[in-house]
């Protein structure tokens, strides 16, 4: 893990995701205003990046461009400098158009970072299926418009799987990373099994820590203390401790890590050296 344990740490935080609903917390943003709500809340605590999913009324995910731009507008002007991430995510609808819906947003909308799953995989209730005809479009339409991809690395294959595709000139600086462990059926969230994908990154990539469920903290804060940053968030846990009797919250969540990295004498980046970190077009 190469990455000087002092430079700022970038905060990104995962607000909503595909799969809390209402009845597992009461505490999950669904509707756009509740998202920049909670986007303001984490920014004042710290966070950066916002990784960002649109929700119909019924709380299931909704891919449509026009639910994007609302949650996006929002974010923006409750957080002027929020570096957004959009997802791309497949696990629901799963053609082409649909996942490449919220890249379409442009002007003060556009999203300056895009998660791009490489690979497929088994989450506990269904699968995740990204073929490589479908990695390699979205990745063209990512650089197509100007559109950073964060490379969402579930398990080692993925991050070999990413090595080829540099190769080829499908993904072109600069790699942001957020390496997941923990998730049931991938790659387990270990400290050797992080510094594993730590070690194998493409030099000077950018890198965040994330675990699922009680495995959060332990992966945040080994992002922490070891130099490189940080996703959280409720997308990923929905309680602040391992025997799941205290509901977490964004903010709370965001404030943890603020929190831990302050005792460690470790920065938290402003918007603009998040920026810097990430190689994004400062604003």
């Amino acid at each position: 893990m190469t990455a000087p344990a002092q430079a700022p740490l970038v905060i990104g935080l995962a607000l909503t995701g595909m799969v809390p609903r209402r009845a597992e917390s009461p505490h999950v943003p669904l509707t756009p205003g509740e998202i920049a709500t909670d986007a303001a809340r984490g920014a004042a605590t710290g966070a950066r990046v916002f990784h960002l999913h649109a929700r119909e009324a019924n709380e299931d995910p909704s891919p449509r461009a026009e639910v994007f731009a609302d949650i996006v507008g929002r974010v923006k002007a409750a957080v002027p400098e929020a570096i957004v991430c959009v997802t791309t995510s497949g696990r629901t609808h799963n053609t082409f158009e649909a996942r490449r819906a919220a890249l379409t947003l442009q002007g003060d909308l556009k999203p300056e970072l895009a998660s791009l799953t490489l690979g497929s995989m088994n989450f506990p209730k269904q699968p995740s299926v990204n073929s490589p005809q479908m990695i390699e479009q979205l990745a063209e339409e990512m650089l197509g418009r100007g559109i950073v991809p964060e490379l969402e690395i579930f398990d080692t294959g993925m991050l070999d799987y990413a090595r080829v595709l540099i190769g080829r000139g499908v993904l072109r600086p600069p790699f942001v990373f957020n390496l997941i462990l923990g998730s049931l059926g991938t790659l387990a969230a270990t400290p050797l099994n992080l510094a594993l994908l730590v070690e194998r990154l493409p030099e000077g990539a950018f890198w965040s820590a994330a675990g699922i469920g009680r495995f959060q903290f332990p992966m945040n804060a080994l992002g922490v203390l070891t130099g490189g940053h940080v996703r959280t968030g409720l997308e990923d846990n929905l309680y602040m401790d391992a025997a799941k009797t205290d509901p977490a919250t964004n903010e709370r969540l965001v404030a943890r890590i603020a929190n831990l990295a302050r005792a460690a004498e470790r920065p938290l980046a402003t918007f603009g050296e998040a920026r810097a970190a990430m190689d994004l077009t400062p604003l």
